[in-house]
């Protein structure tokens, strides 16, 4: 069975950085989409971004665009999420998720099978 387990998380200024990573144990396929999500208090889990393990696309929402980067390393079996320019709306708990299919990359929460316990991202203004 395969587990995600999210790390990376913690408090910074307005305009830092942090890097969040996701390590996927146990047997993973090749169309496998991984995907960051997020949840701030009283709202909905939103996509943040995604990326597929063979070929590497990948998608974002737009408010991270040009902030945010998700990469992955298929030896170590771990996707990453390194967050610039963080912003106080940036805080929240974030969630790494998968699911496998082809296709276009999913944004809906509920199309991923597949979750992490969370970390949270506080950022101070």
């Amino acid at each position: 069975q395969v587990q995600l387990v999210e790390s990376g998380g913690g408090l910074v200024q307005a305009g830092g950085s942090l890097r969040l990573s996701c390590v996927a144990s146990g047997r993973t396929f090749t169309s496998v989409v991984m995907g960051w999500f997020r949840q701030a208090p009283g709202k909905e889990r939103m996509f943040v971004a995604a990326v597929r393990w063979s070929g590497g696309s990948t998608r974002y929402t737009d408010s991270v665009k040009g902030r945010f980067t998700i990469s992955k390393d298929n030896a170590k079996n771990t996707v990453y999420l390194q967050m610039n320019s963080l912003k106080p709306e940036d805080t929240a708990v974030y969630y790494c998720a998968a699911y496998s299919a082809p296709g276009e990359l999913r944004v809906a929460a509920s199309l991923y099978s597949l979750w992490g316990q969370g970390t949270q991202v506080t950022v101070s203004s």
